[in-house]
């Protein structure tokens, strides 16, 4: 019995993950739209649970991966871990507005992507997305971001929704996430 206990609480929860990245996509969606009819107070509330959400995304990210490689799993959980920060500094402090959290978003998700890519859990294809997606959000932080906006972001909301919705409908195939974090833990 303590064997499954232990057992059940290394297993991945990609499905929990799923839900909170779709809770994040939810109240990011609605700050925007209530900071774009002037609710700003209401806008930045909800922004502050939003970050909250990537920061927790951000965990159980490090948790689904780090059988991949934990090393590139903890740098991307820190990367987005500076991201929200600064985003949610920017919130109240105008000067930290300066800094862009796309720095480290797109990092975050071409780092995303190439875990995915690694794991034998996840379709390829999930990962590729998450790359391209990830170059997008850096070339925003460049004079052709302005030029290719849209673009961009119909590519990041299809890679981010792609792997939100397989987690939520499909999980991972534990057996092989199992065999991952066998191989990571030395057996």
């Amino acid at each position: 019995m303590k064997k499954q206990i232990a057992a059940a609480s290394e297993t991945p929860r990609a499905r929990l993950t799923g839900v909170i990245y779709l809770l994040y996509f939810l109240t990011a969606i609605i700050a925007q739209v209530l900071g774009q009819h002037k609710f700003n107070t209401w806008s930045n509330a909800i922004n502050l649970v939003s970050f909250a959400l990537y920061l927790a995304l951000a965990a159980l990210f490090y948790l689904l991966f780090r059988p991949v490689n934990w090393v590139v799993s903890f740098v991307a959980a820190i990367v987005s871990t500076i991201g929200c920060l600064i985003g949610a500094v920017a919130l109240f402090y105008t000067p930290a507005s300066q800094i862009s959290p796309l720095w480290f978003f797109g990092p975050y998700c071409l780092l995303i992507g190439y875990l995915i890519i690694r794991s034998t859990f996840l379709p390829r294809i999930l990962g590729l997305l998450m790359v391209l997606a990830g170059a997008g959000w850096l070339t925003f932080l460049t004079p052709l971001g302005k030029y290719v906006t849209l673009y961009i972001e119909i590519l990041g909301v299809l890679a981010e929704a792609s792997l939100m919705l397989w987690l939520i409908v499909k999980g991972v195939k534990v057996g092989r996430w199992n065999e991952q974090a066998a191989i990571t833990d030395g057996g």
